[in-house]
């Protein structure tokens, strides 16, 4: 896979996603208007994204947040969710791991 170069436009927030997780089937949901804007910066077709394996929009998001939280950025308590998720799937398998809120679903 090839690596890109990814542009946050200036006054883009990550907090602008609006991350959450719908209560029943623990999906992550966020808006994707800011997703929309990165790729018009960064010269890419929104659906490298939208239209792909949800790994690339994954990645996107947690590369954004890395950036977000090591400029001083806000803590998004669903974005830590997500990647602790992740670091459980890897150590343990992603069968072993139920995603979501950690409460049944």
């Amino acid at each position: 896979m090839q690596a890109v170069k990814i542009i946050i436009p200036d006054g883009l927030e990550f907090a602008a996603l609006h991350l959450s997780r719908d209560p029943i089937t623990g999906d992550l949901e966020f808006d994707w208007s800011p997703i929309e804007s990165i790729c018009a910066a960064s010269g890419l077709d929104i659906a490298m994204f939208h239209d792909a394996p949800e790994d690339n929009v994954c990645a996107l998001l947690t590369a954004w947040y890395m950036e977000h939280r090591a400029r001083g950025g806000a803590i998004d308590l669903v974005q830590e969710q997500i990647i602790a998720e992740v670091q459980a799937e890897d150590a343990l398998g992603a069968e072993r791991v139920q995603a979501g809120p950690g409460t049944r679903q």
